[in-house]
């Protein structure tokens, strides 16, 4: 027999605004640094006379071991609260990219800016501070919550592709990860802003053990196709984040129109995401999925087909960043409608990790195949076929909560 109560959310000064707002910033720096290395690929490989598949291999791992942390700071931060769990991260963020700054040997350079910085990303991810953002506030207002998180680490994406590439052009690549190693642990004093408790706002909770909310989890078709289809996601995100400087370089264009693109992406995605949480709030978040994958195959296509110009490449980026990650309120929206937000962040971090799996081999085949073959075009043509695929896997997704979460009688 299960017993039932009613949560609070923040209490005290910890108001649902001033959670959202520190929760923002946390987003805006973690996505905004972990998405600046790419500027980092062509200067430190010719540095250290590396080939490309080094460095991506490097980042490759970084993500993958984001996907695997994820999943345990998500139960931490639910068992324990988002904030102990974001500092250390911080900690751990900022220590894994000054030693990727300072190594000159490949081996040490996945140790430090793939696994070290890795766990440092996981444990400071936006999806935890989401999760945190999202149980201060009703069930009616989370998708839109989502939404604004969403925009927020997008928001560091226009604010650090420029950063990085000016700090890179004015103090060298070195100089501009060790200030990059800094702004991680800006993250600290935020993260105590967060409520320190996991309670739940506007919510019956059921006394649920961590295991037996995964085991109902994976029981779900919808939640495994769902994590199937992340997978997609991280591929296409984590190849263009870390190769199109480079593919834009290769081009012959200025590198500043990679900058300037990636930031676009970053720009038009906090429209997108923000979009994205409205859409989750009046129609099927599943088909609004659906149709984003579909979308993002279609504007890959267009870039492989079009002239390749500065208008070209802006007109991509405007184009993906609508899409770019108007992916996750939707996918979280759907975890946390279904299953409730109790153990939002640990369902996530397991659908998360099939993302992340998707990055590693993203990033890792966008540097092998170059390398190989002289160009990217192979992993785009990939995008194009897994989005088309990803496309069809959601549209059977049930969406509908599960039967505990209904209201009281």
């Amino acid at each position: 027999m299960s017993v039932e109560t009613q949560s609070s959310g923040g209490t005290g000064w910890r108001t649902p605004f001033i959670v959202i707002a520190a929760g923002c910033v946390i987003a805006c720096l973690g996505f905004g640094i972990r998405s600046s290395f790419g500027f980092f690929l062509e200067p430190v490989t010719v540095a250290r006379e590396w080939d490309r598949e080094t460095f991506a291999l490097a980042l490759a791992l970084q993500n993958l071991f984001w996907g695997i942390g994820l999943p345990v700071s998500g139960y931490l931060a639910d068992r324990f609260g988002a904030t102990k769990v974001l500092a250390g991260g911080a900690i751990v963020f900022g220590l894994g990219i000054w030693w990727m700054a300072e190594t000159e040997t490949p081996w040490v350079l996945y140790l430090s800016g793939g696994i070290l910085a890795g766990l440092g990303v996981a444990f400071t991810s936006f999806t935890l501070v989401m999760a945190a953002m999202a149980k201060v506030v009703g069930p009616e207002k989370r998708s839109m919550t989502l939404g604004i998180g969403t925009a927020a680490g997008s928001a560091g994406l226009v604010i650090f592709s420029p950063l990085s590439q000016q700090l890179i052009s004015n103090f060298g690549w070195h100089e501009a990860m060790l200030i990059l190693a800094v702004l991680a642990l800006i993250i600290i004093p935020f993260a105590f802003i967060l409520p320190g408790n996991a309670n739940v706002q506007g919510e019956r909770e059921r006394r649920q053990s961590a295991v037996e909310a995964m085991r109902e989890a994976l029981s779900h078709r919808g939640y495994v196709l769902l994590t199937i289809g992340f997978f997609v996601c991280g591929f296409h995100v984590a190849f263009i984040a870390v190769h199109f400087p480079a593919y834009v370089k290769d081009l012959g264009l200025p590198g500043e129109v990679a900058a300037y693109s990636l930031a676009l992406v970053g720009l038009l995605n906090i429209g997108g995401a923000f979009a994205a949480g409205l859409i989750g709030k009046r129609w099927s978040m599943s088909y609004s999925l659906s149709a984003i994958y579909f979308l993002r195959a279609i504007a890959i296509t267009a870039l492989l087909l079009a002239p390749k110009t500065e208008f070209t490449m802006y007109a991509f980026a405007a184009g993906m960043g609508i899409l770019w990650l108007s992916t996750v309120p939707l996918t979280t929206g759907i975890v946390a409608q279904v299953f409730g937000v109790r153990y939002m962040a640990t369902l996530f971090g397991i659908v998360f990790f099939s993302h992340q799996i998707g990055s590693f081999l993203g990033i890792w085949l966008g540097g092998y195949l170059f390398d190989l073959y002289g160009t990217y075009d192979p992993v785009w043509i990939a995008g194009v076929v897994l989005g088309i695929l990803a496309g069809i896997i959601h549209l059977p997704i049930n969406e509908r909560p599960l039967e505990r979460l209904a209201p009281a009688e």
